[in-house]
């Protein structure tokens, strides 16, 4: 291993050890970080010796070989991550990156659903038989508290507590966060654990707390079947039933009931609050979308 994939691999160890990042941002980091490499020794300079001259060449390098914005972002955002990282743990004197800005991404406001639309999608399960309550108990558990479908399906028995009304909930990272229930939430949670859960079992030994019909963990890719499936049953479709439209839904329900926005970000498992801020302009066009159709002068 060469001076500059070696730097690159401590730097990946560093963001997944001592930052907590998932799996997914450092095979992506090491993705954008090798291409620079790769860049680099093309033009005969090392990684430790690269200068902002070399950054803006790489990036206009990116740009004509027509990668997207976002894709461009992450590069420089790897960048600035990795050199930020020499400055601090292995003495490099500057960072090549530090005046050059990452470019604004105009972001895609989050679908969700009206509360309309989501009593008809958490109604469209017929609460009947093992796999009726299961579907019930998801998609209410979803609704309640906000979960990515990987938190949803990776829960575990042990991580909810009816008793206290709430869950614990492991994010990206593994950080871990208690989640309030609801009562909705716990009544078909209840119902779920007594009567539907132990015949999808079957008396094997499973510590996850939803079970497909062979008694086997819930895997993302059954649920985004089966919310798509009840959103055509509820007459809301499968392109607008999304496998995080309750997630969307429940952050826009709560701040447009004026709920604080750190509470919300606690609630999701954002790391940063910028992330939460979206919901807010969702909020907001709501707001100047009404005052247009019903204010006499809107």
């Amino acid at each position: 291993m060469n001076e500059g994939a070696d730097l690159i691999q401590r730097f990946l160890d560093y963001i997944v050890v001592e930052k907590g990042l998932s799996e997914n941002t450092r095979l992506g980091y090491r993705k954008d970080l090798t291409r620079f490499l790769e860049y680099m020794s093309g033009s005969g300079r090392a990684l430790g010796n690269a200068c902002p001259e070399d950054i803006s060449a790489y990036l206009k390098y990116l740009h004509d070989g027509g990668l997207s914005v976002r894709s461009y972002t992450r590069a420089l955002i790897a960048l600035r991550g990795l050199y930020r990282f020499l400055v601090r743990k292995h003495g490099l004197a500057a960072s090549p990156c530090s005046n050059i800005d990452i470019p604004r991404l105009n972001k895609k406001l989050p679908h969700f659903l009206t509360l309309d639309e989501v009593e008809a999608l958490l109604s469209a399960p017929k609460a009947e038989g093992a796999l009726g309550l299961r579907d019930k108990a998801m998609l209410e558990t979803l609704y309640a508290t906000g979960l990515r479908v990987s938190e949803l399906t990776g829960l575990r028995i042990n991580d909810i507590s009816l008793q206290g009304g709430y869950l614990t909930a492991f994010g990206k990272g593994s950080k871990e966060r208690m989640v309030p229930l609801g009562e909705a939430a716990m009544y078909w949670l209840k119902r779920y654990a007594e009567e539907a859960r132990p015949a999808l079992l079957k008396k094997r030994n499973n510590a996850f707390l939803f079970l497909s019909i062979r008694g086997t963990r819930m895997t993302r890719q059954n649920f985004w079947v089966l919310i798509k499936r009840y959103g055509v049953v509820s007459g809301i479709g499968r392109e607008r039933t999304k496998p995080h439209i309750l997630r969307h839904s429940f952050a826009t329900h709560l701040l447009e009931r004026g709920a604080d926005l750190r509470i919300v970000q606690a609630m999701l498992g954002h790391s940063d609050i910028s992330t939460t801020q979206i919901y807010t302009h969702i909020t907001n066009e709501r707001l100047k979308n009404l005052h247009k159709a019903r204010h006499p002068r809107g």
